[in-house]
């Protein structure tokens, strides 16, 4: 069951849901078709509801938002873009263990 606390990222909304945001946000680019996007999906669940209050987590479905893909240039997928103050800070890809992802937060989630 995914996690009530992981949003929906659309062109329509980036502006107010990610550059807008007082929190960081992590950014998945991820596809239905994706078997890694589905395996990293529980991590990212999990960490959305562990780090609610210091970090956001977004789901942008690459084939529907082509545009932000293109936009940050996702040429595989799943890729994680971290956000921080309205600009993107990080970025990593593939699906990897909930220890990865939280080494890569760490120096951005206080």
């Amino acid at each position: 069951m995914a996690s009530p606390k992981v949003v929906t990222i659309t062109q329509d909304n980036f502006q107010s849901e990610v550059l807008q945001s007082k929190t960081p946000i992590l950014l998945d680019f991820w596809a239905v078709w994706c078997g890694p996007c589905r395996v990293v999906a529980p991590v990212l669940d999990e960490l959305a509801e562990e780090l609610d209050g210091k970090l956001r987590i977004g789901k942008v479905n690459v084939d529907e938002n082509q545009e932000l893909a293109m936009q940050f240039r996702v040429s595989s997928i799943p890729t994680f873009v971290l956000f921080k103050d309205g600009q993107m800070v990080d970025q990593t890809r593939g699906a990897v263990p909930k220890a990865a992802f939280k080494q890569f937060l760490a120096p951005h989630v206080a």
